[in-house]
């Protein structure tokens, strides 16, 4: 064959070549995609005969066409490809029945065959997401491939096969493939066979790994002691805020910190990209349907829009934050912070730096890889030109801000910070500008999307006009308001307009009926049901933050917590009371971050009522091996 080297990409969707069972092989060339062909979200979605085999033209697509076009049995969907591993049966598409999957290490007695998966893990050549191709060819002495999405060569003439890969078969009758890339993990194949002997097993994990611990830090003598780089702003910003080097507001918790099982974290790690991908089927299933969307309280006007973004920018999500509880009795998630999330700052250099003053060097801290996977993703964003940073005038929401100031300027984009809306003004040509007269075009906010609606709700009042009659993008005779620059049509704004859509507590309701009974979620309901009453319940208004206008009434019908806020007025859900657990007198909920939809760290909050608030603690978090537990 012709050196790799000396070859281009093919252009996306291009075939280059024809997989054993006529199967097409295209190109994954996302760099060379045209907008026209493919000028939206759904433009990406591979259908046969009327069933989602994936994303064009990634890996997991191919292996799941591939199985149906020539097994007639397909696998379910899974968030990263190196989930495969885990699965256990296959569905078959003609009656609806299962049939068994068994997982084979790299090394087993077990030889892979041609029709099986191999199966890389994350890391490396294939970053967060792992690989999947399907074997053609075994021998002693190699063994060959099909895949999509790898190098996206064409084919030569009389080729079959993507690649070729060593092999070796021990005195011991083990059988071993070499991973081509120092910096991979082939994990093994996956077969569908009704005989399991030498596969892998999954190992029910101790559930008691899956609860947290409190520990407390030895030195303690280092009080009063500087640590956090007050030459850094946000540090800085952030030592204002709390009023000292300090993560706990309270003096008893200054040392205190909480441990958390290496299974417990790869159990939030799973669940964390798991649950991603579910709350973004579940929003391409509301865009499609106005009566899901009515659910979600958003002016009228404003669905065109939100569904422009979803189509557009669909990949364009930086942050976003999974709240769960997670103890002996499971994990459960709560809720997606996809829209304005925070807590960035603590977990991503606070909590480190604390565990470095106080000498705490069990375990690791799970927040250590969440500066350079935001570095990653800004790089990746296409921003071209400033980035203005808009926020509100909380405290937290000035260090928040000048963090990510932080993480664009290491990405290498300019950016400016707004306060307020103060200064913003309109020019001849009217385009919104800053205080210095620069022209707004990228924006990064901390502000919630909701804010921006409430001006459009209250400006439909009080006109006394339709939601049809709305108009965008006009040039108001007073200075630019927030909605004005958000939801300006030359101006994009991170986090995108959909996020609306995940953020909003409706979508809890709408994903039971979609995923019901998933091992994450909790049941959750548009009215109070019997169920519910039984079991007990949170009632949470729809688009609520920061913890508001909580209720929560357990199975006698007594209310439990309840706190206040300004979401009274709003449309509410009704979700299974799953109550958090408590650990040394607090009640603690671990809240993962997701960075352009794949999970980058953990921290931990606590509060010592029910309901955890904007006003909640982030205490350290550390990772520690389950021997520990």
């Amino acid at each position: 064959m012709m050196n790799n080297l000396e070859k281009k990409p093919a252009n996306f969707g291009s075939l280059i070549g024809v997989a054993p069972g006529n199967v097409n092989i295209y190109s994954s060339d996302y760099e060379s995609v045209d907008d026209h062909e493919m000028p939206d979200r759904s433009s990406f979605r591979s259908l046969l005969d009327g069933m989602v085999m994936g994303y064009k033209w990634q890996c997991v697509e191919f292996a799941r066409r591939w199985l149906y076009l020539n097994k007639g049995y397909i696998f379910e969907d899974v968030p990263m490809a190196y989930d495969i591993f885990r699965l256990r049966r296959v569905h078959v598409i003609a009656d609806g029945t299962e049939l068994p999957l068994y997982s084979f290490k790299n090394g087993s007695r077990r030889f892979p065959e041609p029709g099986c998966l191999l199966i890389w893990d994350e890391g490396g050549e294939f970053e967060r997401t792992g690989h999947v191709a399907i074997v053609t060819e075994v021998s002693h002495r190699s063994i060959r491939l099909v895949e999509q999405n790898f190098d996206n060569l064409t084919w030569q003439d009389g080729q079959a096969f993507s690649r070729e890969i060593k092999a070796k078969v021990t005195e011991d009758g083990e059988y071993w493939i070499q991973c081509p890339f120092d910096d991979a993990v082939l994990l093994g194949w996956v077969i569908q066979t009704d005989d399991g002997t030498f596969a892998e097993e999954i190992v029910e994990v101790d559930q008691r790994l899956f609860n947290l611990s409190m520990k407390e830090a030895a030195a303690q003598g280092r009080q009063g002691i500087s640590w956090l780089n007050m030459a850094n702003e946000d540090e800085a910003a952030y030592v204002k805020a709390m009023g000292g080097h300090r993560l706990a507001s309270r003096d008893e918790d200054r040392f205190k910190y909480f441990g958390l099982s290496t299974s417990a974290l790869q159990e939030i790690r799973r669940a964390s990209n798991e649950l991603h991908a579910l709350f973004m089927r579940a929003t391409d299933h509301i865009l499609r349907h106005d009566s899901l969307l009515e659910r979600f309280n958003i002016p009228v006007p404003v669905w065109p829009r939100i569904r422009q973004s979803w189509n557009n920018r669909r990949n364009q999500m930086i942050t976003g934050r999974l709240d769960f509880s997670i103890s002996d009795r499971g994990v459960k998630v709560y809720e997606y912070n996809a829209d304005s999330a925070s807590c960035y700052l603590e977990s991503g250099k606070i909590q480190g730096k604390w565990a470095a003053h106080h000498g705490v060097h069990d375990g690791t801290d799970p927040g250590a890889g969440l500066v350079g996977a935001l570095v990653t993703a800004w790089k990746k964003s296409e921003v071209r030109g400033v980035l203005h940073i808009m926020q509100d005038m909380e405290p937290e929401e000035t260090y928040h801000a000048l963090f990510m100031k932080s993480i664009l300027e290491r990405a290498g984009i300019p950016c400016k910070i707004i306060h307020g809306v103060s200064g913003l003004s309109w020019d001849r040509k009217g385009v919104v500008i800053d205080a210095d007269g620069l022209e707004i075009k990228w924006v990064w906010k901390t502000w919630a999307w909701e804010t921006a609606l409430d001006q459009i709700r209250a400006e439909i009042e009080e006109e006394d006009s339709t939601a049809d009659s709305y108009a965008f993008d006009t040039v108001r005779d007073h200075p630019p308001r927030l909605v004005d620059v958000l939801l300006n049509k030359d101006v994009m704004v991170f986090e995108p307009l959909w996020t609306l859509i995940p953020s909003n507590k409706a979508i809890l309701a709408i994903m039971w009926t979609m995923f019901p009974h998933h091992r994450y979620l909790l049941d959750t309901q548009f009215s109070l049901t019997d169920d519910l009453k039984r079991k007990g319940y949170a009632a949470k208004p729809i688009a609520g933050r920061c913890g508001c206008n909580i209720s929560i009434v357990d199975r006698h019908n007594e209310t439990v917590d309840e706190t206040s806020g300004k979401f009274k007025d709003q449309d509410q859900i009704y979700q299974e009371l799953w109550r958090l657990p408590t650990v040394g007198g607090y009640y603690a909920q671990v809240s993962t971050f997701m960075v352009a939809g794949s999970y980058a760290g953990s921290c931990v909050r606590v509060e010592s009522s029910p309901v955890i608030t904007k006003d909640s603690d982030v205490l350290p978090l550390r990772v520690l091996d389950d021997h520990e537990f």
